[in-house]
């Protein structure tokens, strides 16, 4: 039997505005062997929608973007727009 799933099997906060990547893996098996494995990244910014993330990545962002790093982030794109 050949089965298909897809996973995130990294997740990382990175950089001064606390930035979080995801990594997902498609694994592709048959009969319990892995045949192949594909990876898809994306980034997340404190400003971005999250409600059709994971569970587990709206917990992660919810614990590391607070106000003061969401302001902080939104000044910066202010005054990068200059």
């Amino acid at each position: 039997m050949i089965t298909k799933e897809i996973i995130e099997d990294k997740i990382e906060i990175v950089g001064d505005y606390k930035a979080v990547q995801v990594r997902t893996a498609t694994v592709i098996k048959e009969d319990g062997v892995e045949l192949n494995r594909a990876f898809h990244r994306h980034t997340l910014n404190c400003l971005d929608d999250i409600s059709e993330q994971s569970s587990e990545v709206q917990a992660i962002c919810n614990a590391v973007w607070t106000d003061e790093l969401r302001t902080a982030y939104q000044e910066h794109l202010n005054n990068s727009e200059i």
